[in-house]
């Protein structure tokens, strides 16, 4: 029998993961990344997890059903999951702290959004099984130069 409940608002868009090592991975999301458990169903390996900035994502140990294919590590290539944080650099310190390697490590990057410039401060680490995930923080906006 699992705990809690879904999210009162579900995400318009939210992640399923297949993991490898579900233990391991609900480790890494509810530790460094600081995602609580709304609701898991443990008999099944599954947890639905939140922010309170309102991120949510779902894990779940892989179990054939929905492959399409082999899961080689790392898994994810190609995808890149994006979390919006109110303080970039508390997270930043607890992946250090946990022992995680930062892929790209905390920097700030200003992007052409068209008719402004859109800044945030981030970094990126890969999840166990290697799926990469960016932690950000928004700066603002300013003029193109």
């Amino acid at each position: 029998m699992g705990i809690g409940s879904p999210p009162a608002n579900w995400a318009a868009l939210m992640a399923e993961l297949m993991v490898s090592h579900y233990p391991r991975s609900l480790a890494f999301w509810t530790g460094p990344l600081g995602f609580s458990v709304a609701f898991d169903r443990p008999e099944q390996k599954f947890a639905c997890m939140t922010r309170p900035e309102g991120a949510q994502v779902m894990i779940y140990e892989q179990d054939g059903d929905w492959q399409t294919g082999p899961l080689d590590a790392p898994y994810g290539r190609g995808a890149i999951i994006q979390v919006y944080v109110a303080d970039v650099q508390k997270v930043a310190d607890a992946v250090t702290a946990a022992g995680h390697p930062f892929y790209v490590p905390l920097r700030e990057k200003w992007r052409d959004w068209g008719d402004r410039l859109g800044g945030q401060r981030e970094f990126l680490v890969q999840d166990p099984d290697g799926f990469l995930v960016m932690v950000v923080q928004r700066l603002g906006e300013r003029p193109l130069p």
